[in-house]
Parts: C-alpha cells; sequence; structure tokens
C-alpha cells in the first residue's frame, strides 16, 4: 500500500508537470485564438467556479477583519499573477517563462526580509546574488532576437513571479487561520472581481465558433489543468510534507518545458520554437537553480569556514 507521504510526492510531481506542459500549450493558444486577458478571466472563473462547488461542503466563516488581507491576497496571487503570467506568455517564449518562474523563491526571501524581517544570512545573500543575476541576464535574452523570446514578455513573466511571491507571504497567517479551500475560494472570488472589468469587453468579442476541438481541449486544459486540479493536489500535498520541499519540485517545470519544446522543435519542420533552447539559456537556469538551492537548504560547511 502507498503511503500517504508517497502519494504526496506524486501529487507535487503532477503538479509541476501539469505547469510545466501549461507553458506550451497556453501558448499555443495565444495570441492568434484568443487573447491573454480572455484566457486569464476564463481560468479565474473557471476554477473559481469549481471551488466554489467544493466549499459547499465545507462551512467555515471568515472574520471581517481579514476580507482586506483576503482582497489583497485575490489582487497578487489571482489577478495579478495570472494577469502578467498569461501576458507574459504570449508574448515570450514558454522555455522563457518555465526558466524564470523558478526564481520565485528568490524573491520570496527578500520580501519576507522587509516584510517579516526574516534574517539574511550569508548563504542566502550569495543565494540571491547568484539566482539574481541569472535571472537578470534570462531576462535580457528575451531581446536577442533567438526564438520566441521577448525582453517585455519576460518582464512579464518576471512581475507574476514577484506578484506571486509577495502572495506567498501575505496569505501565510491566513492558512494557518483557515482551511485551504477557504483561502482559495475567498482569493478567487476577489481576483474574478478584480479581473472582471478589464477582461469582459475581450471575452465578449472573442470568436469561439472558430475554435477546432484541439483549440476547446488546449483551452480546457488550462482552465482545469494548471489551476484547478494543481490546487486540489497541493492542498493534499502539503497535508504530508514541509513547504519547502514543495518548492522544490519547482524545477521539474522548466524541464517539462524544455523536452515539449524540444520534441515540438524536432518534429515540425520550421517550428517557431527553434532557437528557444541555447546554451546562454541553460546556464541561466544553471545560475538560478544554485542560487534557489542556496537559499532553501541548510547552512553549508564551506559557507560556515568563510564566515569564520
Amino acid at each position: 500500500m502507498i503511503s500517504n507521504k508517497t502519494k504526496a510526492h506524486i501529487a507535487l510531481l503532477s503538479v509541476n508537470m501539469i505547469y510545466g506542459a501549461n507553458y506550451l500549450i497556453a501558448k499555443g493558444l495565444m495570441p492568434n485564438k484568443i487573447e491573454a486577458s480572455v484566457l486569464v478571466f476564463l481560468r479565474i472563473s473557471g476554477a473559481g467556479i469549481l471551488f466554489f462547488v467544493l466549499k459547499y461542503f465545507v462551512k467555515e466563516k471568515v472574520e471581517r477583519k481579514d476580507i482586506a488581507r483576503l482582497a489583497l491576497c485575490g489582487l497578487l496571487g489571482v489577478a495579478t499573477n495570472q494577469f502578467f503570467s498569461m501576458n507574459g506568455l504570449s508574448l515570450t517564449s514558454p522555455v522563457d517563462a518555465a526558466i524564470i518562474i523558478t526564481a520565485m523563491p528568490i524573491f520570496t526571501v527578500i520580501i519576507s526580509y522587509f516584510l517579516l524581517k526574516e534574517p539574511l544570512t550569508l548563504q542566502r545573500i550569495l543565494g540571491i546574488s547568484i539566482g539574481g543575476a541569472g535571472a537578470v541576464l534570462l531576462i535580457y535574452l528575451g531581446n536577442s532576437g533567438l526564438g520566441t523570446g521577448s525582453l517585455l514578455g519576460n518582464i512579464f513573466v518576471s512581475i507574476n513571479a514577484l506578484a506571486f511571491a509577495f502572495y506567498l507571504v501575505i496569505v501565510k497567517p491566513l492558512m494557518s487561520k483557515y482551511k485551504p479551500i477557504t483561502v482559495i475560494v475567498w482569493t478567487f472570488l476577489f481576483g474574478f472581481i478584480f479581473m472582471f472589468p478589464f477582461c469582459i469587453q475581450k471575452l465578449i468579442h472573442t470568436d469561439f465558433q472558430s475554435f477546432d476541438a484541439s483549440s476547446w481541449i488546449s483551452l480546457t486544459y488550462v482552465v482545469i489543468g494548471p489551476t484547478f486540479f494543481a490546487y486540489l493536489l497541493n492542498m493534499f500535498a502539503l497535508q504530508f510534507v514541509k513547504p519547502t520541499v514543495s518548492s522544490s519540485y519547482i524545477y521539474v517545470q522548466p524541464a517539462v518545458a524544455m523536452i515539449l519544446v524540444a520534441v515540438v522543435s524536432y518534429f515540425v519542420v520550421n517550428s517557431q520554437y527553434q532557437g528557444d533552447i541555447t546554451l546562454p539559456k541553460l546556464l541561466c537556469c544553471v545560475l538560478i537553480f544554485v542560487g534557489v538551492y542556496l537559499i532553501s537548504s541548510g547552512p553549508l560547511k564551506w559557507i560556515k569556514k568563510l564566515k569564520d
């Protein structure tokens, strides 16, 4: 019989494989078949409805004093996060987007230092410097003209990672106070409210009749897979493993994205993704990975000796 801890690891692996595939699948829809803002609206509203159905079975009220924080979580963790994520992906390479998002733990550590006064050790400062250098260089490479990378798109994806990092810090006390489904429903509700005025007009003018079967399958995947199922699997996993273990699986995303892009580039003649995987980008990926490892791991002996 499979233990709950093993199931948790399987769930986390599945979550990040879903996210990794989403970069290529969502990129295939935008911007020719559907605008990024419309996809964001459908993703928030579709997953939000499914979460509301689950919330029906969980009776829990929130205190009035927490409404403002929940609204801020909805603004940062859903509206801003999704808006810049999809708009950034529509402009840049799925490989660039998947790599940049792995820098999120670096942003989280910096924000925690300023908001929660968590100490910055020498090891963490070194990790921030190395990982930050990799992220900045990768963003700049979006302007190189190779593949489908884009400087503006990479900046948007970085804003997405920064917004979600803020969300992770701000939502922390709420997650310890309420059940996860309660927090998620409220954040998606506020996220829907914030995005509605920016998306409804574009949604009305979207030509869904031009969608073929593959477009509908891709749209269903983006709305349900990396949002609804991913959140559910994450909630299950966090019952049995630490958040640090959960965050370490983020490395799966660029690996999946790179494999899918490589497969498409190999089998499709004149694929738009040829040139997306380059040696400089792989080096940036390594720098970010090393930086996040230094931030999330325990004290290393050689750094302790250097400090002494």
